[in-house]
């Protein structure tokens, strides 16, 4: 075991202030670094419209020009599909890809000797490219839903108020499940297939794949107690009007018990993370 996990800080009696001057200054740099390679960025945003655009083309297809398939129209998957777009883009996290980077090429251990938790700096980061990404993003939503023709008739402004917060709950959420799954990169030497099985899931109990009123029964009930369609489909659904009232406030509750079970799970893996981490090349 690498003297750097034993040696790694107690993060939990940071100042308040110290750790607010912190996200401060790591802020902008990181928001430099991403206007520095800005082209990079937009690549990434570009090949985000992809996969909506194709979701789109082939439910619209399936829909039909005045058919239903779910509940959905054609103009209300054009809809459903465009807000997807943006809900991914602010949610998504790529940390289980660099995991095992970091430590393969020692960069963890860096890290560990700052006198904060790593975590922190990959919320900052992660906030930092989807505010730079969400110029591209945004625009490229409203253009799907105009040459489309979305179906924005359920859109109301209580709707949108509360698709706020459900928006915060799945970003937070994705964060922990996401942050978590990262963290098998100190016991696997490659984590892609387990990085590609849980992306698949999530694109079908997520509602990436359809909505989950299209689905097979069986698929909503097992979506109903996973964390993933809190996390994805569910901001999209109260936006869309189609989750009101009590409804809405089940979805927080879900999201916040997931994500308590989320963090305390990271908590668990994390020292047990850092008692098995060896350095390499650093």
């Amino acid at each position: 075991m690498s003297d750097t996990a034993t040696r790694a800080p107690d993060f939990r009696h940071l100042p308040w202030r110290a750790l607010r001057d912190y996200y401060r200054g790591e802020f902008v740099a990181s928001t430099q670094v991403n206007l520095a390679y800005r082209g990079q960025v937009m690549i990434w945003v570009v090949t985000s419209v992809i996969q909506p655009l194709v979701m789109i083309v082939v439910w619209q297809t399936v829909a039909g020009p005045s058919g239903t398939v779910g509940g959905y129209t054609a103009g209300q998957f054009v809809t459903y599909f465009a807000i997807l777009m943006v809900v991914e883009h602010l949610t998504f996290i790529w940390l289980m890809w660099e995991f095992e980077w970091r430590i393969r090429e020692g960069a963890f251990s860096p890290l560990l000797l700052r006198p904060i938790h790593p975590i922190h700096k990959d919320i900052i980061d992660n906030v930092s490219y989807k505010i730079i990404g969400l110029f591209g993003v945004l625009p490229g939503a409203i253009l799907l839903m105009i040459v489309f023709g979305a179906d924005l008739s359920g859109i109301r402004p209580l709707q949108l108020l509360a698709f706020i917060p459900a928006l915060i709950g799945a970003a937070v959420l994705r964060f922990a499940i996401e942050w978590v799954l990262a963290l098998s990169a100190f016991w696997l030497t490659k984590v892609s297939a387990l990085n590609n099985l849980y992306f698949s899931v999530q694109l079908f109990l997520g509602g990436g794949f359809a909505p989950l009123a299209v689905m097979p029964a069986a698929f909503g009930v097992v979506a109903q107690w996973a964390p993933f369609s809190w996390s994805l489909a569910f901001p999209v659904e109260v936006a869309m009007g189609r989750r009101t009232g009590l409804d809405i406030l089940y979805g927080y509750a879900m999201q916040a018990g997931w994500i308590v079970i989320a963090i305390i799970v990271l908590r668990l893996v994390w020292s047990r993370a850092l008692r098995h981490y060896s350095a390499v090349g650093a």
